[in-house]
This record gives C-alpha cells, structure tokens and sequence, in this order.
C-alpha cells in the first residue's frame, strides 16, 4: 500500500475525521466574531458616529461652472468637539479613551475568569457568555444618540469587552485542538475565514443601506444576529472542559495567581519573553490601527462613506491572501524574521499615512495594510501557542497573553488620542510608527522556534 493511501485511511479514522471536525468548528467562529472587529471597530461604526456627533451647518454651493446660478444646499462639519460628563474632547478623541477602556477592563477581568473556568471546567460557557453580551451591546447601538453620548458610549464599551473578553477563550483552545506544528496554518484559517464571513456581511450592509435606503444602524442588529447565530456551530463541537474541586474563594484568585505563575515560568524562558515583548510593541501600533485608520481617512482626507467601505472590503479580501502566504513564508524563513519584517512595513505605512494628501494614495495604503495585518495576526497567535509549554491551564496561559495585547492597545489607543487631542491626526500616525521601530530589533532577539525554518 502506498504511503498516500495509508494518509488516506489514517484521514478516514474517527479520530482524524472528530479533530478536523474541531478545527472546522474552531475556525467558523473567526466567521462569526470578526463581524465586530469590522463593522463596529473599523468600517460602519466610526462613519456612523462621526456622522452622529459633528456639527454641521448648511451651506449654499454652486458645483457647476457653466451655471453659476444654479446652487445646492450641502452640510458642512464645523466642529467635531463634544460634551462627555461635562468635559470637551474632540469626538475621536474620546471614542479612543472608550476603547482603551473597554480593553483595561478586558486585562483586569480575565485572569479572574481564566482561573474560574480552568477550575470549574467553563472555558467554552465564558465564550459563549462574552459572546452573548458583545453581540446583545452591538445590537443596543441601534439607539446610538449623540444627546445621550455618555450611555451610548457606555453601551460601545460593553460591546467591545464582550468581543475581547470572548477571545480569550476562544484562543487558549487552538493548543487543544492541534499539535504546534499546525498552529500556523489553522490560525490562518481562522482569520481567512473571519476576513471573509465580515467582508460578506459588510456588502449586505453596503447593499441595504445604499440599494434598499435602510439606515446604517440596522446593520449593527445584522451584526450581533451573525455573531451569535454562526457561533452554535462552534458551541456544538468544540470540547468541553473538565471541572476540579475546589472552593469559590480558590476559584477567584486562582486566575490572579496563575498568572503570576505563569509570569515567573516566563522569566527564565528566553524564548517566551522576549517574544511578548516584542508582541507587546507590535500590538501597541497594530490594533490601534485597525480601530482607528477610518476615522483617520474621513477626518484628514475627507474621504465619503462609500470609499471608506471600499477601502476596509479591500483590506479585508487581502487579509486573507496575507495570512496563507505568511503562514507559508514562515517555514522558509522562520517566525520572527517574518514578524520583524512585517512590523518595517508597518512603520513603512505609518509614514506614508503621515505624508499622504489624495484619497488615491489611501486606498494604496489600505491594501498594503490588509496584506500585512492579515499575516501579522495569524502569526503571532500561533506563534505563541508553539512556545508553550505541556500544561493543563492553556485558559491562563492565553490570558496571559490577552492581558499583553490588552494593555498594549490601551497605550496605544490613548497615546493616539493624546497626541490627536495635542495635535493632528496625522502626528497620532506617525507616533505609532516608533513602536513598530522597536519590535522590528525585538523579534529579532526571539530565539527561532523549533518548528520554524532555520
């Protein structure tokens, strides 16, 4: 018998066909979830609240040389400063403290939750938990109203800690689910998978608010139904967890000490280390990128709603291109050459984003960002989970993890509302740019992993 044809039966097996079964089920939620990330973080929310929260006035325009007499009323943003519990900020401004936030909350929260559901053995029962409220909050910014922006931005923060408090969860399961050295390639199938799915939902949205005239909001109720719906397919075979005995009070802390556990096996492992910091100063630029560079396209370049979806459909179809090439790139040239290359692009976009004057050369950049942010993201996840090592506690392990980037997009969001509310927009830009010029030496000084090229 051939050696194809015993991989062949050896496929055929209950227990292959019950792993690929789980590796399907893990991935769709990247479908399910990465709706939020685009349409709330990215594309339609950021439009629909700076639409909401500036202040225009009506203005008499005559678009037409040959008839000058001939005018059209247009609105034109005067201001974008808003009243947020009696102080002023400008309105991104404050939409970057809010997520900034939301995320301090995430890595404050999930140590506790981590140790709750290694101990109890509800890791899955936490995903769907912070599932449910992300997805309920997204649908509440249905009734978003800029006279009530303290609540509805209090709703906004309640979402995006579902969203992020959810991935925790659903990250400590890909070690579960497959050996290290298929860690690259099913990351990169799950935000293949997720960059595809959010993309689809996002042309429903573009084709109902533009063909059918329905409002924009409606697509944040088509948001929070997808997440939800797609996701029981990822509930039904995903495995459950095994519960241990132990007290309440143990339970609750043990999270905390788990953590510091995991932090004093981090210090003599050199490999570990110098990885989450460099995945500390990458994540700093790269999330906060992601949440912001459409507010940044339609404040500095004035950019319409249209080519703003354009350009985030654009990054999300090269995304996908970006994580199965780089999954790819990574066994010729290793992880962390590829990571360090990455974060250069990333300071290379960084001053490009400061530089540029057209909408052309913004819609260049966001596909040049879509490549690269789809590699980026696959690649750090499975980065990772190859350099852990045997445990039981993946839950703190990824926690871990999460409360890096967690904190990481925290000083990046601020910095970047920092410095917008002291300058511009385009000096938010390029001060993300220094914290890609520090991982580029960063992930260098990683040790290669071993199942890595080289």
């Amino acid at each position: 018998m051939t050696d194809h044809s015993q991989e062949t039966i050896q496929d055929a097996t209950p227990e292959a066909l019950e792993k690929k079964q789980r590796i399907r089920a893990w991935t769709f939620y990247d479908w399910a979830n990465s709706v939020y990330p685009l349409v709330i973080s990215s594309a339609v929310f950021p439009v629909f609240y700076d639409e909401m929260t500036a202040t225009k006035v009506e203005k008499e325009i005559a678009p037409f040389r040959k008839y000058p007499d001939l005018t059209v009323k247009v609105k034109e943003i005067v201001s974008r400063d808003v009243e947020f519990f009696g102080m002023t900020f400008e309105n991104t401004e404050i939409l970057g403290y809010m997520i900034s936030v939301s995320f301090l909350l995430v890595a404050l929260v999930s140590p506790l939750l981590s140790g709750v559901a290694d101990y109890s053995g509800s890791k899955k029962g936490f995903l769907k938990m912070f599932c449910y409220i992300g997805a309920l909050a997204t649908m509440g910014l249905y009734f978003f109203d800029p006279d009530q922006l303290e609540l509805s931005l209090i709703v906004l923060l309640i979402a995006s800690t579902g969203f992020w408090a959810s991935l925790v969860f659903y990250n400590a399961y890909l070690p579960e689910i497959a050996p290290p050295e298929e860690h690259d390639k099913i990351s990169a199938q799950g935000f293949s998978m997720g960059y595809l799915g959010s993309a689809i939902l996002l042309i429903i949205i573009l084709a109902l608010g533009m063909g059918a005239g329905m409002p924009f909001k409606y697509g944040f109720i088509l948001t929070g139904l997808w997440w939800i719906g797609f996701s029981q397919y990822t509930y039904r075979y995903l495995p459950k967890s095994t519960p241990k005995q132990a007290s309440l009070r143990t339970k609750l802390t043990k999270g905390f000490k788990e953590l510091k556990q995991v932090w004093n096996e981090f210090m003599p492992n050199v490999q570990l280390r110098r990885f989450l910091i460099a995945f500390f100063l990458i994540s700093i630029g790269v999330q906060t990128i992601m949440v912001l560079a459409v507010s940044f396209a339609k404040v500095e370049l004035e950019i319409e709603t249209a080519g703003l979806i354009g350009s985030v459909l654009c990054i999300q179809f090269v995304a996908i291109g970006g994580s199965h090439l780089f999954a790819r790139w990574a066994k010729r040239f290793g992880n962390m050459v590829l990571l360090s290359a990455a974060s250069a692009v990333w300071l290379l976009c960084c001053v490009i984003a400061y530089n540029i004057t057209e909408q052309w050369q913004f819609y260049c950049l966001a596909a040049l960002v879509g490549f690269i942010m789809g590699g980026t993201q696959a690649l750090t996840r499975s980065s990772y989970s190859q350099m852990l090592p045997e445990t039981n506690d993946l839950a703190s392990y990824f926690s871990f993890y999460d409360v890096t980037e967690k904190i990481a997009i925290v000083i990046g969001t601020f910095t970047y509302g920092w410095v917008l509310g002291a300058s511009n927009m385009r000096y938010s830009a390029l001060a993300m740019g220094g914290f890609f010029l520090l991982a580029i030496v960063a992930f260098l000084l990683v040790p290669r992993l071993k199942s890595s090229a080289q």
